[in-house]
């Protein structure tokens, strides 16, 4: 049975280390779900890169598609499923931006190409063929042939900071265990949901 005693954060840093030994791919993988203005849902995959008790962090193009719909409804749900732990993580709350040291710190902690390909892209608009691309990896390889690649200013992160985290751990015969942990101010309390 899940603990009611950690505080979610802790025990959300438990599971993840756990899962980081047993996953084969990306333990932080997170499928985050925004909304238009209007209600209509979208959803994708991105990479948790941070974790504490302020939130957690992943970073975007700020034109995407998806930094567009938070800048218009901060509301946001997460969701992580490892499944070769058979558990599940759902974090529901807002987002605010990173700092922009956070932003800096992170973008020089990636891999050279990784940062020219953050200037190359135009994430989420429409790409006419794959050497269009290729064409603005090669102009900005060039651009930073020397020297450090400096973050664009239409690259950052978000943090979500949690109202509520539901933990899910699968059970035999499908009764699940359940535990929510949900936040008034600076404190926690739990609440255990049938399967």
């Amino acid at each position: 049975m899940i603990s009611e005693e950690v505080n979610p954060i802790d025990l959300f840093n438990t599971w993840f280390d756990e899962a980081s030994k047993t996953e084969d791919n990306d333990p932080n993988a997170v499928a985050v779900a925004t909304s238009t203005p209007d209600g209509k849902p979208s959803l994708r995959m991105v990479l948790l890169k941070s974790v504490d008790d302020n939130g957690f962090v992943f970073y975007t193009n700020l034109g995407s598609r998806k930094a567009q719909q938070l800048s218009d409804n901060a509301h946001v749900a997460m969701c992580f499923h490892w499944k070769s732990l058979r558990r599940q993580v759902r974090i529901e709350g807002t987002v605010e931006p990173v700092t922009e040291q956070e932003a800096d710190a992170y973008f020089d902690s990636r891999p050279r190409m990784s940062q020219i390909g953050a200037w190359a892209s135009k994430q989420s608009t429409l790409l006419k063929g794959r050497f269009e691309l290729e064409a603005r990896i090669a102009k900005y390889t060039a651009r930073f042939n020397i020297g450090k690649v400096k973050r664009p200013d239409f690259w950052s992160g978000f943090r979500v900071v949690p109202h509520e985290i539901e933990f899910w751990q699968d059970e035999t015969f499908r009764l699940h265990d359940r535990l929510v942990y949900t936040r008034h101010e600076d404190n926690w309390t739990t609440k255990r949901l049938y399967p």
